[in-house]
């Protein structure tokens, strides 16, 4: 019973160290291997077409003879990079309106969770297409349409918490001894918000990346000749009817890895902050 015990234990720790080690392998081979590799990731050589996994290419080659393996590592980079820039940007305006709800109040704070409330029932992956829609297809476009669908989650936390600050005795004293609300903000809010926002960003990237990728194989996000998760798939999908199965299952997998990492990564964190973090709040 006593091992028993002891292995339940140990298996909390293991699920970030498994996901910190997997985003480690990720991003490192995302930013390697584009400078070491001597491939083009774009060179067509239609005498290797349809060629599907083998030493020389471990992921096979596409329709147009493209080194699947290699267009799957600049599709990682290019789409963990507008998840991570989608996620900070949605994470950034989703803490501004939940920062000014929740210190000003009243009527600010009710027309502003008024609007986060119309935003939060219209469906994300329609809206983000029309909002790419009205773009040429490129990464600034797709990071617009993430951040614009998924600021609300980061606002209502913010401004839950601020609420939450607004009454601790701490905040009451640094108000009654003159302090001002931009000083407030920045000697206790922002420092005990950092967690909270730090945990926010964390959820928000594989959405982004998902999102990316959604948009990606709708054709509605990077432009086609990016090598990207999402378009490699929408280009794989053709190859299926000819046996190609290659082509769209090793870009598909290696959409699985970063986000289920980045998932089990938060739930850990998130697991940690409830209730340690709160009992470290920096007054």
């Amino acid at each position: 019973m006593a091992a028993v015990e002891a292995t339940a234990g140990r298996r909390p720790g293991r699920r970030p160290v498994l996901a910190v080690a997997t985003l480690a392998v990720l991003v490192l081979a995302a930013l390697v291997v584009p400078l070491v590799a001597q491939l083009d990731q774009q060179l067509v050589d239609l005498r290797s077409a349809g060629l599907p996994p083998s030493l020389a290419h471990p992921f096979g080659t596409d329709e147009v003879g493209r080194d699947v393996l290699l267009r799957s590592i600049y599709g990682l980079r290019v789409s963990m990079l507008v998840g991570l820039v989608a996620a900070v940007v949605s994470v950034v305006i989703g803490g501004l309106v939940g920062l000014v709800a929740g210190t000003l109040g009243g009527l600010v704070d009710r027309l502003l969770m008024r609007v986060v409330d119309g935003f939060n029932s219209l469906p994300h992956l329609l809206f983000g297409v029309f909002i790419v829609a009205m773009f040429a297809p490129s990464p600034t476009a797709v990071v617009v349409a993430v951040a614009v669908t998924h600021w609300t989650t980061a606002a209502r936390i913010v401004r839950s918490e601020v609420l939450s600050l607004r009454g601790r005795p701490f905040v009451d004293a640094a108000i009654s001894g003159g302090s001002t609300r931009a000083r407030v903000i920045r000697r206790h809010f922002l420092p005990n918000l950092a967690p909270h926002l730090l945990l926010a960003t964390v959820l928000m990237i594989p959405h982004a990346i998902w999102h990316e990728t959604a948009l990606s194989f709708l054709g509605l996000g990077l432009p086609p000749h990016m090598a990207s998760l999402g378009n490699m798939i929408n280009d794989g999908q053709r190859s299926l009817l000819a046996g190609d199965w290659w082509s769209s299952l090793f870009p598909g997998l290696l959409i699985l890895l970063p986000t289920l990492a980045l998932s089990a990564l938060a739930q850990h964190v998130r697991d940690r902050a409830n209730p340690r973090w709160r009992s470290e709040l920096v007054l």
